[in-house]
């Protein structure tokens, strides 16, 4: 898959920037269309004042974003801004997916529950079930001006799981070089299927090493997020919403601890 059209989604939060920044880059790197979506909960009026829209606050977020949107993707070609913001919490999940559907790749932050509320805490996790399209979620801490040098690829032979690599493949091309984690209550079964994997990404041109932990207990993702440090990976690419293959996890649980202790960008894809 060709990368030509992305989308960021933008707020008020001091996280926004380093989307931004993210976006723009992958935006010249493949010569894609960028659209920034500003959408954040509107401000609660106080008791006693007629409410407005847009608030004063609202609107000054909004301008602020409007700017810096066009100062970080001046020397792009193609590049537009839009406010979405209609309604409430269903409202602005409904324009960001909808919007979300048409881009190749949608870039989103992490929910950061020491930060205000700008957005809904499941927001991006709705925007990933939602959406059919592969979304690259970026930490609330932490910088990253490039992803996909040294990725690591959750594999678990899974519909998502497939889906998820697929749409990683023009991210993690020209990587030093991939690595691929499957964990397994069978050895034999997964580093076959590993083998199918590293077979896939070598018609590809990506060099890749496999590995296959076994398991018999809870915590896999907490494994998943250390071996993430252990290879120093700068993207984790990974199926979301079914227990993402990996034994012992109910539906959806794996996905949820991701996007809540993820410490590098995250591709998911459903």
């Amino acid at each position: 898959m060709s990368l030509k059209y992305l989308l960021v989604h933008l707020d008020q939060s001091e996280r926004s920037a380093t989307r931004l920044e993210l976006a723009a880059s992958l935006a010249r790197q493949h010569s894609a269309h960028l659209l920034g979506l500003f959408g954040q909960r509107a401000q609660p009026q106080r008791v006693g004042v007629v409410a407005t829209w847009p608030s004063p606050n609202y609107a000054a977020a909004r301008d602020a974003s409007q700017t810096a949107f066009q100062a970080a993707c001046a020397d792009l070609p193609h590049a537009e801004w839009r406010d979405v913001n209609r309604g409430g919490d269903a409202e602005l999940l409904r324009h960001i997916t909808d919007l979300a559907r048409h881009a190749d790749l949608v870039i989103m932050g992490q929910h950061d529950a020491q930060a205000p509320a700008c957005a809904p805490e499941d927001l991006v996790g709705d925007v990933i079930l939602g959406c059919g399209r592969p979304v690259l979620v970026v930490p609330y801490a932490g910088h990253f001006p490039e992803v996909g040098r040294h990725p690591l690829i959750a594999w678990n032979n899974a519909r998502e799981s497939a889906r998820a690599l697929s749409d990683s493949l023009t991210l993690i091309q020209g990587c030093d070089e991939a690595h691929v984690l499957s964990f397994s209550a069978r050895l034999e079964e997964g580093e076959s299927s590993c083998a199918e994997v590293q077979r896939h990404l070598a018609a590809h041109g990506i060099r890749a090493r496999t590995e296959v932990i076994l398991v018999e207990n809870f915590g896999i993702m907490d494994l998943l997020l250390n071996r993430v440090s252990d290879r120093s990976a700068d993207l984790l690419v990974m199926g979301a919403h079914a227990h993402i293959g990996f034994p012992f996890d109910n539906r959806g649980t794996g996905t949820r601890h991701i996007l809540r202790h993820m410490t590098v960008p995250v591709l998911m894809s459903n």
